[in-house]
């Protein structure tokens, strides 16, 4: 075990608290031995054959977990895909990180690298939304994953390139580090307002109580808004990679109602990425387009 991950004090959610999760049937998957993770248990869907020829890598964000794609997994393996799903540390079944100073954006990004090559992922389309989006879009600077990626599908997202996304991001971090109770679920049912009972409830599975939520709380705060923050670098490299060098196709949709990363956020994403169509403006849509 690596003096990093054993140092790292962490809890994990009762397998039981995912016994009424709705409509997400898929193989769960866990793994404990990833490097410079050794003894942390990270949780994944993956579905599908192994062995297709393409895959899709879903990448979720804050504070929802791989749940959040339920509806389009099936899609996406009526394809021949295969398709893998993670719960970044802090969500979902993964396990959680109880100190806030855990959590930064190199923890979460080379999670991420170091489960597609375990997995050794191929041909893949790469799905992202919310910091599915910037974790994800960062990836290709990594050479590797860079020759494993051939497509794009990006919802509701951006770059952290060290600008400040305005007052109401402001007010939503300093409300997920400082409020006394994160409510998850109802956080997600407040820009998605036809869940169901049963799937707010799903969102609120992984957390018992508060002393798991530190991750969900600290997201927010590692968004790079200002150009000192971890992340901006790789950011950066990034909107050069998907400018000049990327030829793969994309699709981009758009929640419309969404007041931070909503079409003019999104449309600035667009110019950013080369070849990419004009988005599917989903009306009325909010964050959480999946």
């Amino acid at each position: 075990m690596s003096d990093f991950a054993a140092a790292i004090k962490a809890v994990r959610t009762p397998d039981d608290r995912f016994s009424g999760v709705p409509d997400f049937d898929y193989p769960v998957h866990y793994v404990e031995d990833l490097p410079g993770y050794e003894g942390l248990r990270a949780a994944y869907v993956d579905a599908g054959s192994p062995d297709a020829d393409r895959s899709f890598l879903c990448l979720h964000g804050e504070p929802s977990w791989s749940f959040l794609y339920r509806r389009m997994i099936p899609v996406f393996l009526e394809s021949g895909a295969r398709v893998v799903a993670p719960d970044f540390f802090g969500f979902g079944r993964s396990d959680k990180p109880t100190e806030l100073d855990t959590y930064t954006f190199d923890f979460h990004r080379n999670y991420i690298l170091a489960l597609v090559e375990r997995l050794d992922l191929t041909n893949i389309t790469l799905v992202v939304q919310d910091w599915g989006g910037l974790i994800g879009l960062t990836l290709p600077v990594d050479n590797q994953f860079k020759e494993r990626l051939s497509r794009l599908i990006v919802m509701n997202t951006a770059l952290g390139l060290g600008r400040s996304p305005g007052d109401g991001f402001n007010a939503w971090k300093e409300f997920a580090l400082n409020t006394p109770e994160f409510k998850t679920g109802q956080i997600i049912a407040s820009g998605t307002p036809h869940l169901t009972a049963e799937e707010i409830a799903a969102y609120d599975a992984p957390f018992p109580d508060p002393s798991y939520q530190a991750g969900a709380r600290k997201f927010p705060a590692l968004v790079p808004v200002s150009p000192e923050m971890g992340g901006v670098e790789v950011s950066m490299e990034a909107a050069v990679f998907w400018k000049e060098e990327w030829q793969g196709q994309s699709f981009m949709a758009v929640g419309d109602a969404d007041p931070v990363l909503g079409p003019p956020a999104m449309m600035k994403l667009k110019q950013l990425i080369n070849g990419c169509p004009e988005p599917m403006m989903i009306e009325g849509g909010g964050h959480f387009v999946q």
